[in-house]
């Protein structure tokens, strides 16, 4: 992946002091840049580097380019700082275009149908009457099952597994190993002590522009759906149970899980290690500091505010009762 200054500059707007056809693979502080990485210089803290840096190009602001020449290729903006995510954003969608082609030991079933511009890796398998939309990317050891329909311009990476009639959207991705559409953890206990598993009839739906990270769950609904709305975003290590809806932009970290049947809103935000029971609601923008529980329905006015603890609180209350609970065991205050 190797991407030219003239192409950067259109990219972003910016004018070209230099060479516009060197190249650059990678982004690097200007403090340690060499010559196949671009740099971004916007902090007048850190503007001495630039008349020594190696780096081959460095996106810098109208008000810190140097009256001496320097040695990288000069992208100027009028600030750059807000370039960094949208030079992120183009070396990303370059190194994601390479990818080409079906493998010839990947697997799809007749009855399937591939969009164009797709890509398929090496062992790979789709199910039958399964849809891939246009300019989609499975990666290696990739599981779809039947009936399957998912959007255009997803990416799965390596060892993604969806299970049977679950619907994927447009513009999502899916980091390795996540499994979207297993069994909800549904038993029933019966009377010498065993348990009867309840079949798990429904399906999970991810709609546009969700991301899920590794390693994270998505359980098939025991009837119906498993919904994750759009625009929502999944850390590492997430169980998602069955039945569960999650709001339109909401952001949960690692290792936080969600039971059965729980609704929650839109514009939230749960940290890592948060724990939600089933069959609650929780409010739009509701905000759950880590490793909270959350016991009961929580309704906006209250979430917004922001929870902490477990069963979680206010925050600014259980601030307030953590700073007199930690001092309980002092001996000198007894």
């Amino acid at each position: 992946m190797e991407v030219t200054a003239e192409r950067i500059a259109q990219h972003l707007k910016g004018e070209i002091i230099g060479d516009p056809n060197v190249k650059v693979r990678m982004v690097a502080k200007i403090e340690h840049g060499k010559p196949n990485e671009v740099c971004i210089l916007h902090n007048d803290k850190y503007k001495e580097y630039l008349l020594t840096s190696n780096a081959g190009i460095v996106i810098v602001s109208r008000h810190l380019v140097p009256e001496q020449k320097v040695k990288p290729t000069l992208i100027v903006m009028e600030d750059a700082h807000p370039a960094f995510a949208s030079l992120l954003e183009l070396l990303n969608t370059i190194k994601k275009s390479q990818k080409k082609g079906h493998s010839l030991l990947s697997y799809r079933a007749w009855s399937s149908k591939i969009g164009k511009k797709v890509y398929i890796g090496k062992f790979s398998y789709i199910g039958s009457k399964s849809v891939v939309g246009n300019g989609c990317q499975i990666h290696p050891q990739v599981y779809i099952g039947n009936n399957v329909k998912i959007g255009e311009n997803c990416i799965l990476y390596p060892g993604v597994k969806i299970y049977d009639d679950c619907v994927i959207g447009n513009n999502c991705i899916l980091h390795a190993n996540v499994v979207i559409g297993s069994d909800g953890f549904g038993f029933a206990p019966v009377e010498d002590g065993s348990y009867k598993k309840i079949p798990q009839t429904g399906n999970v739906i991810l709609e546009d522009d969700v991301e899920i990270g590794s390693n994270t769950v998505v359980d098939r609904a025991a009837m119906e759906s498993t919904i994750i709305r759009k625009g929502v975003k999944l850390d590492n290590l997430i169980q998602i149970a069955h039945n569960v809806e999650i709001g339109e932009n909401t952001v949960i970290a690692a290792q936080s899980g969600v039971a059965g049947s729980t609704r929650i809103g839109k514009n939230c935000q749960l940290g890592g290690q948060v724990g939600v029971v089933g069959h609650i609601t929780v409010g739009d923008g509701t905000i759950v500091n880590a490793q909270s529980g959350i016991q009961g329905s929580v309704k906006s006015e209250l979430g917004q505010k922001g929870l902490m603890g477990s069963p979680a609180i206010l925050m600014s209350q259980y601030l307030r009762c953590y700073a007199k609970f930690r001092h309980l065991a002092d001996p000198e205050k007894k």
